[in-house]
């Protein structure tokens, strides 16, 4: 009589193994969008939650991210930046600037399957003083079904 009760269990070992990795992100050319919560600034009421668009197209990163100071008004402007991907890790940078007001921002994330979790700071400017501040948010892309197809070369 054989024993297959040793090579079933590590088949079903190995396949639990497998099934418990981490999907690699495929990182598409895709608008990604989301939101940031950064921390409360000396002259703010509360923390903010605001909108953020990663867009990656042939491997050029750009972003933009609302930037409101008061409850119900965005600023005119938004923060603006560029960024790089390196295998799954996204690295953004930009800036905002408005009045006496500004800052300079860094981001830096890694994908799992279709989104970015994204921490990183803003270096606020204001009258002369510099505050540092937390943000951290997400970024997600549509179902694959869902993007733009892309166009085959016409045959001549």
């Amino acid at each position: 009589m054989v024993r297959t009760g040793n090579a079933i269990g590590a088949l079903a070992a190995a396949m639990i193994a497998t099934l418990a990795t981490p999907a690699a992100a495929e990182v598409l050319d895709a608008v990604y969008r989301g939101t940031m919560v950064c921390e409360k600034l000396p002259f703010t009421d509360n923390k903010m939650r605001e909108a953020i668009e990663v867009t990656i197209a042939s491997g050029a990163v750009r972003y933009s991210h609302v930037v409101r100071l008061r409850a119900a008004a965005v600023e005119a402007a938004a923060e603006q930046g560029t960024g790089t991907l390196n295998g799954q890790t996204i690295d953004l940078q930009g800036s905002w600037k408005s009045g006496g007001r500004e800052y300079q921002a860094k981001y830096t994330g890694t994908f799992v399957r279709r989104s970015a979790h994204l921490k990183g700071t803003q270096t606020w400017t204001d009258g002369g003083k510099t505050v540092v501040r937390a943000c951290a948010g997400a970024v997600k892309r549509p179902l694959k079904p869902f993007l733009p197809r892309k166009t085959k070369p016409s045959a001549a």
